[in-house]
């Protein structure tokens, strides 16, 4: 008998996936930064704002790891949110 009715392989499912898919869009992160451009190269050298102590601030691509992060929460969060209503599992 458990003790909790939720452990199972639904949970391990929930656990595994997110967590594979990661990896995969880690992976991708570190072999390539962010979409190149016509201007990408230009954009990362132009320093757009000095600040004290030698800090400059750069008009960059944003990174393409945070794109993929962002879009995959969001989808978890939402098929999560799915699966639970449409399971009808109490929480």
């Amino acid at each position: 008998m458990r003790f909790f009715e939720l452990v199972g392989i639904r949970d391990v499912v929930l656990f595994v996936f997110p967590t594979l898919i990661f990896i995969i869009f880690f992976i991708l992160a570190m072999s390539r930064a962010h979409f190149h451009k016509k201007d990408s190269e230009e954009r990362e050298r132009n320093v757009v704002h000095q600040y004290p102590e030698g800090i400059e601030a750069r008009n960059s691509p944003f990174p393409l790891a945070l794109i993929l992060l962002i879009i995959g929460f969001l989808l978890w969060a939402f098929l999560y949110a799915f699966g639970i209503g449409h399971l009808g599992v109490k929480i």
